[in-house]
């Protein structure tokens, strides 16, 4: 192990996955022990490290300046989730991490949750409701909107430049708490020359950079009164990851947006570590809410030595 994590010995730490999407989990409730990005880059190193997509420290809302906020909107969120991408920078939320968070909550006795029940987790997105399901968890993950509102009206907003595309595609920007950038793909086929062990390249770049989804809408579209859309995801500060929940409503949102009125409110999304489900309904606030819904597996625990 490198010296960064050397420096963590006796630190306990878990690792869980939602179809895919890997964690190293860490629990803090009071709040005491900040990590460096090196470490946190450490932890997440797939050959020296653990390995993960990203690192979710649990803290008690009340112990990190972040949860203020979010106490102040509600004061059951007692847990906050501090989420950071594997280079060790700040993410605002993650789909799959909030429902492994959740999981790696329940496992570790800090709370207390039967299926059907709900619990307010604070993220830098906002509150995200989460609901424990027979098998799993579904999350409201609130309200989607577009980053580009006044461009987004044409049906996109954006061009994204990938390795394995001849020319740059057009693309449209959603915002759910965290930036994304959806790109139709004409097929599987196209979807699989896609190379995303490079960045894509998008333009206009949101403020704080995008995660890029590309998606293949299936043929049908609709079945059963269900959407279906196959997708991959290059995830700021990881690199293509197996799953992306956020993304996986992005993807969701700015496919049923682009098939016009009559578009169903339920998607089921297809990626390569599983699929995952999307509902559109309304949400208290009179907004439209997005629900994810999928698996959250913890798979290790274990002490730093």
């Amino acid at each position: 192990m490198t010296a960064t994590i050397t420096s963590l010995t006796g630190m306990r730490f878990a690792k869980g996955h939602g179809t895919g999407n890997d964690f190293v989990l860490i629990a803090d409730p009071g709040g005491m022990r900040e990590l460096a990005s090196e470490q946190i880059a450490a932890l997440c190193d797939r050959r020296r490290g653990i390995g993960g997509d990203g690192l979710i420290r649990a803290v008690r809302s009340r112990n990190i300046a972040d949860g203020t906020a979010v106490l102040e909107e509600n004061p059951a969120a007692e847990w906050f989730m501090d989420y950071y991408n594997a280079d060790g920078s700040l993410s605002e939320m993650c789909g799959n991490g909030v429902r492994v968070f959740v999981h790696f909550l329940v496992t570790q006795g800090l709370v207390a949750l039967e299926a059907g029940e709900k619990l307010a987790i604070g993220t830098r997105g906002g509150i995200k409701y989460v609901a424990r399901l027979g098998e799993g968890y579904q999350v409201d993950m609130g309200p989607w909107g577009f980053i580009f509102p006044e461009e987004s009206g044409q049906g996109s907003d954006s061009l994204v430049e990938a390795s394995g595309l001849e020319v740059a595609r057009p693309a449209l920007s959603i915002t759910l708490g965290n930036p994304h950038t959806v790109v139709a793909l004409a097929d599987l086929a196209e979807l699989a020359t896609v190379n995303l062990t490079l960045t894509p390249v998008v333009t206009p770049l949101p403020l704080h950079g995008t995660n890029v989804e590309f998606a293949v809408p299936a043929e049908p579209l609709v079945k059963d009164d269900v959407g279906h859309i196959s997708m991959r995801v290059h995830e700021r500060g990881v690199g293509e990851t197996l799953s992306c929940g956020t993304g996986a409503c992005a993807a969701a949102a700015a496919t049923r947006f682009w098939a016009g009125s009559g578009a169903p409110d339920l998607w089921a999304v297809a990626l390569p570590g599983g699929v995952l489900g999307v509902r559109f309904q309304p949400g208290p606030d009179g907004r439209e809410h997005v629900h994810l819904s999928g698996p959250a597996v913890m798979v290790a625990e274990g002490v730093l030595a």
